[in-house]
């Protein structure tokens, strides 16, 4: 008796010996052969010792549920609906179907293999005369709609659940926000969380990254950061929540040191979290910060998929890399579609097209067909290359030869090539022919063309179109602008900026950045007024004019669209962004180390004058990327050989 007692206050587990185990099994020997079966994967043989049991013979819902257990693993459809047709035909064994576990089960499994409709008439059965029915028969129903991106249902079955008066746990509110996050729901997703603070039950990690995420994808970045900071721990799926809301807001740079503080407290990181931040650095042209990612890819133990390779390719094309990018790309074992368009495209952005053109015919040869994007990228770097008869030849064999039915983007490269190479009566024979309504890329194109060539009345005419299908893009009015400008016509550059003060359009600031270490600098056109003044700033920017004034630069005050005086004009040019993002950058990158500039606008002629002069003078490569293209400038040189 006081053994007994012992064991009942210490919690000590009698272990039954071998006689006894053997007389239990021998007892229900049914059940341990059917655990045995379903968890090898025999579902065959198990499914047919379930059908066979009689009422003596029944086995436990546990064994049931295993059973099931091993069709959900394996997506066993077929085995499953016989399970659940015999059961419901069954008279001494229906009632096995109002066992909540097993309805969750039933449920899970029609759901997993696609059958929602099923899973809904299981979720159904008999629900009405069960009485109580707990959360995760619920949960499984909302969890298979979700899954199947029926999140509408998914809602509604959350709603239903608390209409019944049964308490939402975790699991259900995690269910309910990624629901919520999936319709950009934000309002019910709000009052899930006014439900997730009144419960009693502590949140965990899943239902803080789904709010995070809910919040993140909606642009609610000022309750992104309050979920953030109330959460008593946080994981990779938690920064990875964070990083990629400032990436939502377009707050890359913010993104960027999110991430890099990451880092520093050691969260560690998943293939997820490279996949958001390998397309900032591509975004910033962070080529430093992509190198360490590339590092962190190489130590992982993980093996990167094509998805994360693919990622680092286009990084190191779009930080103009490509010695890094081809070599990624030889080493990659498994290559897709993808990965021969990155390559290609990244060839086609740095002005190599004799190496893009290269890199397709392997692609041919290798088996790979092309598809639409392998072309847009081939046209578009044709066209930036002055190479229009090339281009109109590929354009031609789109669909005769690779059956590729061209569409409105490369109508809008075909038209972009000709209109560049001064073909531009070619150019509008494109635009009348074509078997789809021109876009405003397409007349956009076009209007690029009067502005290279000086064609005032077309592009009156072409502007005219513009500003009613495109009636808020500030890029067609300065284009316009500019153009009069060109043609001395300051009354009509009058009258397009009164035109877009009347519509409330604005003119995009001139922005650039560049990376010196570990830290990112921007400038504004105009702005930096205490770089500007500063000492060293003064010193290097005189020692650079008077030495590029030897090499005959002259400012070209033309690209200026104001009526003012020249020494006005000389003071604006030389204010523009990606000048002082070059003079900052060679007082303070390393000796002999390449500048990488990137800009938000088009590189003006006299900036892109400007650079050939400053890489001779610097002896620098200096490495900008505007909107349309990379400019590779080297000992006088550009590699788009000034056309652009």
């Amino acid at each position: 008796m006081a053994v007994s007692c012992l064991c009942l206050s210490t919690n000590l587990t009698v272990t039954p010996s071998p006689k006894s185990r053997k007389l239990k099994y021998k007892q229900n020997p049914l059940n341990s052969t059917l655990k045995s079966l379903s968890k090898s994967g025999k579902l065959d043989e198990a499914l047919q010792l379930l059908l066979e049991s009689d009422q003596s013979k029944t086995p436990h819902s546990e064994s049931y549920a295993t059973f099931l257990n091993a069709c959900i693993s394996r997506k066993s459809l077929d085995h499953g609906q016989t399970l659940y047709l015999h059961l419901l035909e069954s008279e001494d064994k229906r009632d096995l179907l109002k066992s909540h576990i097993l309805k969750s089960k039933f449920i899970t499994l029609f759901s997993a293999c696609g059958q929602l409709d099923e899973a809904r008439r299981v979720f159904r059965h008999g629900i009405e005369q069960m009485g109580y029915v707990p959360e995760s028969v619920y949960v499984a129903m909302a969890i298979g709609f979700s899954k199947n991106r029926n999140f509408r249902e998914a809602l509604i079955i959350y709603w239903e659940m608390l209409s019944r008066g049964i308490e939402p746990g975790n699991f259900a509110f995690s269910v309910a926000l990624k629901a919520c996050s999936g319709l950009s729901d934000i309002r019910n997703g709000r009052a899930v969380h006014a439900q997730i603070i009144k419960a009693g039950e502590e949140s965990d990690q899943v239902v803080y990254n789904a709010l995070l995420k809910l919040y993140s994808e909606g642009g609610n970045f000022d309750e992104v950061i309050k979920v953030f900071d109330d959460m008593p721990d946080r994981n990779v799926a938690t920064w990875n929540a964070l990083v990629a809301g400032c990436v939502k807001r377009d707050q890359v740079f913010e993104a960027l040191e999110m991430f890099r503080k990451m880092q520093r407290k050691k969260v560690g990181f998943s293939r997820v979290s490279l996949t958001i931040v390998l397309p900032i650095c591509a975004h910033l042209t962070a080529l430093y910060f992509g190198k360490e990612v590339h590092g962190q890819i190489i130590k992982s133990a993980e093996c990167p998929d094509v998805l994360l390779m693919n990622s680092l390719l286009d990084m190191y094309a779009k930080c103009a890399a490509m010695e890094y990018c081809r070599k990624v790309f030889d080493e990659m074992r498994s290559k897709d579609l993808t990965t021969w368009n990155t390559l290609i495209n990244g060839y086609a952005i740095n002005g190599r097209m004799a190496e893009a053109v290269a890199a397709f015919e392997k692609m041919v040869e290798a088996g790979v067909k092309a598809d639409e994007v392998t072309f847009i990228s081939l046209l578009s770097g044709f066209s930036h290359a002055g190479m229009a008869n090339e281009g109109q030849i590929l354009f031609d064999r789109m669909s005769s030869e690779f059956e590729v039915e061209p569409n409105l983007e490369h109508y809008a490269c075909l038209v972009d090539m000709l209109g560049r190479a001064g073909r531009i009566e070619d150019a509008l024979g494109v635009v009348k022919r074509m078997p789809m309504k021109p876009s405003g890329s397409i007349w956009g194109s076009l209007l690029n063309s009067c502005r290279l060539y000086d064609y005032v009345t077309l592009a009156e005419v072409v502007a005219k179109v513009l500003f009613e299908i495109e009636p808020t893009n500030p890029g067609n009015y300065v284009m316009l602008s500019n153009i009069y400008a060109n043609a001395g016509m300051w009354d009509k550059v009058k009258s397009v900026r009164e035109l877009m003060e009347k519509r409330g359009i604005k003119k995009e600031a001139g922005c650039s950045w560049v990376q010196i270490r570990d830290k990112i600098h921007s400038f504004v056109a105009g702005g930096a007024f205490e770089l500007r003044n500063s000492g060293e700033y003064r010193q290097k920017w005189e020692e650079l004019t008077e030495e590029m004034e030897k090499k005959g630069y002259i400012p070209d005050t033309g690209v200026v669209l104001h009526d003012i005086d020249e020494e006005m004009k000389v003071e604006w040019v030389c204010g523009h962004s990606e000048r002082l993002a070059t003079v900052f950058a060679l007082i303070h990158a390393g000796p002999g180390l390449p500048i990488r500039i990137t800009k938000n606008l088009r590189v003006c002629a006299d900036c892109h004058n400007w650079m050939k002069h400053a890489s001779t003078v610097s002896q620098r490569k200096i490495i900008v990327r505007d909107t349309n293209r990379f400019h590779h400038f080297e000992n006088g040189k550009c590699s788009c050989n000034d056309y652009w």
